[in-house]
């Protein structure tokens, strides 16, 4: 069992596709590490030897932010936005999208469902 990051990389997947289950690291960057390293993307996670794995190691912890810490990274980002007051910080805090999207009637991701005729009053029971 390959464990990089602390992430398991599944077993029987190439090891260019295995690599963009640890956050921060997508297909691009995937790419672009395995070519650092003249590595075949075809190469099954099964087939490395602890050399590449130890090595494909050194590389994310040296270069790149990924996992704890790029989730740390965009929640003192986030954070910091909310604390100056700027414009998508007020997004964030009320939970609206914060790019320009139209909230009449999409948004439901950050908006939640909401029942249709909220406030309404019960009929009373006989």
């Amino acid at each position: 069992m390959t464990r990089i990051a602390g992430i398991d990389l599944p077993k029987n997947k190439r090891i260019e596709i295995a690599l963009t289950y640890i956050y921060g690291i997508g297909l691009s960057r995937s790419k672009a590490i395995l070519h650092k390293m003249a590595l075949n993307p075809n190469t099954r996670v099964t087939d490395l030897d602890d050399q590449e794995v130890t090595h494909i190691r050194y590389i994310l912890e040296n270069e790149y932010l990924i996992e704890g810490d790029l989730r740390r990274f965009e929640a003192l980002n986030i954070k910091r936005l909310m604390e100056i007051n700027s414009y998508k910080g007020k997004r964030h805090r009320i939970g609206l999208p914060l790019r320009g999207q139209r909230t009449r009637t999409n948004a439901r991701t950050r908006r939640g469902i909401k029942k249709t005729m909220a406030g309404k009053k019960k009929a009373p029971k006989k």
